[in-house]
């Protein structure tokens, strides 16, 4: 892949000295994550989306988990410390992270938010999570991960 080719998050990857794997596909927009998994070849369990929410402190937190899973905004909110959380709206993604709806990644946000990834990453060796634009995604190990957005492994789901 050329340097141009590269998305934001595999520079901060590179320039991390993190070893990941880049996979692209053809995006569709009704496309769910649970068949970008089918066209990467790998379960469902290995695929995460992110998720921005806010707490009713006002403050941002960020949770990563497997594509075909929910949220579970009680234990998102404890693992936060927050008396409660909730999604934000889907339009003010972009000026807050700097990603776009189903680009979402956890790595390169314009401010790095205390972030939670499921704790079934744990047992992986290696996790997909988007490379930051529709299209593409980056395979790494969730201690790669973890280390980079300085995250928490927590029950979320």
């Amino acid at each position: 892949m050329k340097n141009n080719d590269k998305t934001n998050v595999m520079r901060v990857l590179d320039s991390k000295k993190i070893d990941y794997k880049s996979h692209t596909y053809e995006p569709d927009a009704t496309m769910s994550g649970e068949e970008i998994a089918a066209i990467l070849g790998e379960d469902a369990d290995h695929v995460f989306k992110t998720l921005v929410t806010q707490g009713k402190s006002g403050a941002y937190f960020v949770f990563v988990i497997p594509v075909a899973m929910e949220l579970d905004l009680k234990k998102a909110a404890r693992a936060a410390g927050e008396k409660s959380i909730a999604m934000i709206r889907q339009k003010d993604l972009l000026p807050l992270t700097g990603y776009v709806h189903g680009g979402c990644s956890p790595i390169g946000m314009k401010k790095q938010f205390p972030t939670f990834i499921h704790e079934t990453a744990r047992e992986m060796d290696r996790m997909f999570v988007s490379a930051g634009k529709v299209g593409f995604q980056v395979e790494l190990a969730p201690d790669d991960l973890i280390s980079v957005i300085r995250g928490t492994f927590s029950d979320i789901i």
